[in-house]
């Protein structure tokens, strides 16, 4: 089945209605728990592995996400970080400084996926992106994420891009 044909738990799936985002793939949801982690991650520098045991052992564990995407994704952007950042501070409006603690998560996740995972088409990484700014970042903190991550994919995807996919 496609990543976009796979539902999501009920529960999940009504709150992301409501924030008008729809219902997400197990990967989806290992990007939502990805992103959380790293906020996690650049608020208290938690060691990825210690992070991930308390995503398990939260009350809904990691609920449908796909736990090896999850981890990959946890691992991959944090041990990358620093050459991810000097990735997207080119693109950035604004000193590093500045970026909401939300919005630098999500563009370091994505950031990682653009490099590291061409089997996932940069239009998937950029709309599960903006769609994880929409339901974590400030109000308009999704269009930032957007802007920053298609500049960033030019670079990244340019032959995807160029191949018209």
């Amino acid at each position: 089945m496609s990543e976009s044909g796979k539902q999501d738990g009920a529960s999940s799936a009504a709150q992301s209605a409501a924030l008008g985002v729809n219902p997400t793939s197990r990967r989806g949801l290992a990007r939502r728990l990805t992103v959380q982690a790293v906020y996690q991650w650049i608020l208290n520098q938690t060691a990825p592995d210690t992070l991930i045991k308390e995503f398990r052992e939260m009350p809904d564990g990691l609920g449908r996400a796909d736990p090896i995407y999850f981890s990959e994704l946890l691992h991959g952007t944090v041990n990358e970080a620093a050459v991810l950042t000097t990735q997207i501070v080119p693109h950035l409006d604004r000193p590093l400084n500045q970026l909401d603690p939300v919005e630098y998560s999500v563009l370091l996740m994505a950031a990682f996926e653009l490099n590291h995972r061409p089997e996932v088409p940069y239009k998937v990484v950029v709309n599960e992106a903006v769609n994880l700014a929409k339901v974590f970042g400030a109000e308009d903190g999704y269009k930032f994420v957007n802007g920053v991550l298609d500049k960033m994919a030019r670079t990244a995807r340019a032959v995807e891009i160029q191949a018209g996919h």
